[in-house]
């Protein structure tokens, strides 16, 4: 009987677990993610649409392969179009193909030709992707407050057709470790950069040639402090 009970716990623990984590562990709730205060301000903003040529750009080492990336019509069929983008060209989407010389580990990029400014304090980031069913990783890449970059796990990319992957931003536990993305010491703006991705091939199946597609990059942001800042209030930045 003890040991019934035992597990009967153990399960009403995981329970409330997931309960607070949400319905999917592939969609972080932002709303949970460092929420140590009542008062958010969330909003979801639109990153990048990938509609600009020469905005995004690729690379490979020349030791593994060649790679290129171009701008293609198109977009997903199940996207959602955000009220802020009304008006807004959407009709495009950023393509890379990678050629690779042979098998091993590899690695190659995909980065904004500048950093990409988030307001407010990132809870999630999120961008449509065609994994064309390979077994490759997607990271993150960013740049927090002070500079420092970080790489964050978005998932693996086998599967096929489009896919709206998302991935948490961590939120830094003192104001001092991981990414920060703001102080009470320094008087500039609170935020996040986005710097790219980064894919890491499975060793297995880097061979031949790799397609593969963005679009809509997107944040869930709070805004709470600068949607509540006085107008008559000083800007900390002299």
């Amino acid at each position: 009987m003890k040991r019934v009970i035992a597990v009967l716990m153990v399960l009403a623990t995981f329970g409330m677990v997931f309960a607070q984590q949400g319905t999917s562990l592939t969609d972080p709730d932002p709303t949970i993610i460092g929420a140590d205060s009542a008062k958010q301000a969330l909003r979801e903003v639109s990153v990048d649409l990938f509609e600009r040529e020469g905005s995004w750009n690729a690379r490979i080492s020349s030791d593994n392969g060649v790679i290129s990336s171009r701008l293609f019509d198109g977009s997903p069929a199940s996207k959602e179009p955000m009220a802020e983008n009304e008006g807004v060209t959407d009709e495009r989407v950023l393509g890379v193909k990678v050629e690779f010389f042979r098998r091993g580990i590899n690695s190659f990029y995909v980065t904004a030709a500048r950093p990409i400014p988030i307001e407010g304090i990132t809870k999630t980031v999120s961008v449509w992707v065609t994994g064309r069913n390979q077994g490759h990783n997607l990271y993150l890449l960013v740049q927090d407050y002070f500079g420092n970059n970080f790489e964050i796990y978005m998932g693996s990319l086998a599967f096929s057709g489009w896919k709206k992957m998302t991935a948490a931003v961590p939120p830094s536990p003192d104001g001092e470790r991981g990414i920060v993305q703001q102080s009470a010491y320094y008087g500039e703006r609170p935020g996040l950069r986005i710097i790219g991705f980064r894919i890491d091939c499975d060793p297995l199946l880097a061979r031949g040639s790799y397609y593969l597609y963005f679009d809509d990059l997107r944040a869930v942001t709070d805004l709470y402090d600068m949607e509540n800042r006085n107008e008559d209030d000083m800007i900390d930045n002299w």
